[in-house]
């Protein structure tokens, strides 16, 4: 409630992407400290197993929020029972002109043209490196995506190179393909591109010691469009992210509706969740999916884990929500769960498809 109604009225006050780098800059400037706090929210009921990885509970930070790895210790002590960092660029970039986030606060939405801003990987990698001197208590993804100043035909070794930097780090990791952001980015979901990319990819993987390899996809995908996705994983891939951002302006209302970018938050929460039904049936449940676009609520992520996501993640819910949102979503997750008479988060997982 502080939140909502003292703090975010001062951060929504200022310019969109400087409150945010002002928070995350508090939140580094703690560093290792979080970690005498609570840990991850978890419990027998919240605790999955995925891809060989446990995860204390299935509420992630998702990938954007924090890009460079910055803030670390403070997603387990706020809560999170994963994070994603990046996307993760080979080669340092700016990213597009400023200014290039806009609020939509009657939406509950975020407009996003960022453009894969990053240090680069060798920046990350290092922040990485000095984090595995310590226990990490949570799971830790790495989102990889295209360098701006290279061609899609030369994408299969920019990914590969962002790869074996971040591998002996990274728990997992995400190939971003779908960022709206970047020009020509989203070609390489087509069956013509993602399949070499995913066979480098692969290559590398299982070379550096194979880890659980997922692709972000597109809300704005058809379901042809999916189904190639999905024919593309097989041997190459184990996961899906659904999803990124829409470039979809359906009945948005604020000032900034028009501007060019993605589209996150309430607008997002129906067309990505009916993504993962479509990609959970399309794979026949045999892909674990991590659901992302429009969670708020505890409910909000269990519609989701219903549709078939095995685990969630935040980006704008925690914008407008606070620093209490995951542990919020977390404890509704477990209420929920036994008002179903259910066990475990798995045994949810893509029930409303059976």
């Amino acid at each position: 409630m502080i939140y909502r109604t003292v703090i975010r009225p001062l951060l929504f006050g200022v310019d969109p992407e400087s409150s945010h780098e002002m928070i995350l800059s508090l939140l580094a400037a703690a560093g290792p400290w979080w970690s005498r706090l609570r840990g991850p929210a978890g419990g027998p009921e919240l605790a999955i197993t995925v891809g060989g990885i446990r995860f204390p509970n299935p509420v992630g930070l998702a990938g954007g929020f924090d890009k460079a790895a910055r803030a670390l210790w403070a997603w387990p002590a706020l809560g999170f029972g994963f994070a994603e960092i990046g996307t993760v660029t080979a080669h340092p970039q700016p990213g597009n002109a400023r200014p290039r986030v806009f609020r939509l606060p009657d939406d509950t939405a975020l407009i996003n043209r960022l453009g894969f801003n990053s240090p680069g990987v060798e920046v990350v990698a290092r922040r990485l490196a000095a984090l595995r001197r310590r226990r990490y208590p949570i799971p830790l993804a790495a989102n990889i995506g295209r360098s701006k100043i290279v061609a899609n035909e030369s994408a299969p070794e920019d990914y590969a190179l962002s790869m074996e930097r971040l591998h002996p780090y990274a728990d997992f990791l995400v190939a971003n393909l779908s960022s709206p952001n970047t020009p020509g980015l989203r070609n390489l979901q087509m069956r013509e591109a993602i399949v070499p990319l995913l066979d480098r990819l692969a290559e590398r993987n299982r070379a550096l010691g194979e880890k659980p390899l997922f692709v972000k996809v597109s809300p704005d995908l058809t379901e042809a469009e999916l189904e190639e996705v999905v024919a593309a994983m097989d041997g190459r891939a184990h996961g899906l992210v659904a999803t990124n951002t829409t470039i979809r302006r359906d009945a948005l209302r604020g000032a900034s509706k028009d501007e060019a970018g993605g589209v996150s938050g309430r607008p997002l929460r129906g067309l990505a969740t009916q993504t993962i039904r479509t990609l959970w049936r399309l794979s026949r449940g045999r892909l674990p999916i991590i659901g992302v676009g429009g969670i708020f609520t505890p409910e909000d992520a269990y519609e989701k884990i219903k549709a078939g996501a095995t685990l969630v993640e935040l980006y704008t819910g925690f914008v407008y929500g606070g620093p209490a949102t995951p542990r919020r979503i977390s404890a509704g997750l477990r209420a929920l769960l036994a008002r179903d008479g259910l066990s475990t988060v798995e045994q949810a997982v893509g029930i409303d498809n059976r």
